[in-house]
């Protein structure tokens, strides 16, 4: 709880990934990736409940013998590769308030494929969502200028066109501002954000840029590269 705002986070965690299979279970530092995300809530004094929406069963079964409840069961209609962040978060937070009979405020998505979050971010992400009085706050990254939107291109019949047209214009790297990507760490959401803008990112929403070196496992090589990396505290 923050500024008497009840959290409750979300480790989104379905069975179907397409590029690795059973990727929030893959071995990652000698332990299911998963649980790296499992513990850091576990040791997160801000969050009044944590839960994790699964489809899958080894997936709940391994969460559980880490110490995190899964109290619901991700029905098939949520569990495919088309299903909104938006749509796992408010049906989470449905069968949380159920289950618990309670209202939360705020909703804390944290994706097991960030197993490099720190504590220090968490609260910064947290903190400015509830005492900004935002919708939400989501993490990013700066995009690296190499692939900033204006030096990007499409293939169209078979010919070569700018992604956007003012590309054209772009003559040398400081012509270019500043542009950043979701990196996956973070998103904190209200309850009011969720339920009546129906939404992730509202309205008034902010973004908390991480600046340190990290990795968002979603390929081999991300699996490989994050092995000689500290998970750091």
């Amino acid at each position: 709880m923050l500024n008497d705002k009840k959290i409750l986070a979300v480790i989104p965690a379905r069975g179907g990934s397409k590029g690795i299979p059973l990727k929030n279970i893959r071995q990652f530092k000698g332990r299911p990736l998963i649980e790296w995300t499992v513990e850091f809530v576990n040791n997160f004094s801000w969050i009044d409940k944590s839960v994790v929406s699964t489809d899958h069963a080894e997936i709940a079964a391994i969460a559980e013998r880490a110490g995190l409840s899964c109290p619901f069961v991700r029905p098939d209609y949520l569990a495919g590769d088309r299903v909104s962040d938006y749509e796992v978060l408010v049906h989470a937070l449905s069968e949380m308030e159920r289950i618990d009979q309670c209202r939360y405020e705020v909703v804390l998505m944290l994706q097991p494929t960030s197993p490099f979050r720190t504590v220090a971010d968490i609260k910064k992400v947290l903190k400015e969502l509830i005492d900004g009085n935002l919708d939400s706050v989501v993490t990013v990254s700066e995009t690296p200028l190499s692939f900033h939107p204006l030096k990007q291109f499409v293939i169209e019949k078979d010919r070569l066109q700018y992604f956007d047209e003012k590309g054209k214009s772009i003559i040398a790297r400081q012509d270019l501002s500043p542009t950043y990507f979701r990196n996956g760490v973070a998103y904190a959401v209200t309850r009011d954000c969720l339920i009546n803008q129906k939404t992730v990112i509202g309205k008034n929403s902010a973004a908390h840029v991480i600046t340190q070196h990290f990795i968002n496992i979603d390929s081999e090589a991300d699996f490989e590269k994050g092995e000689s990396m500290p998970i750091l505290a």
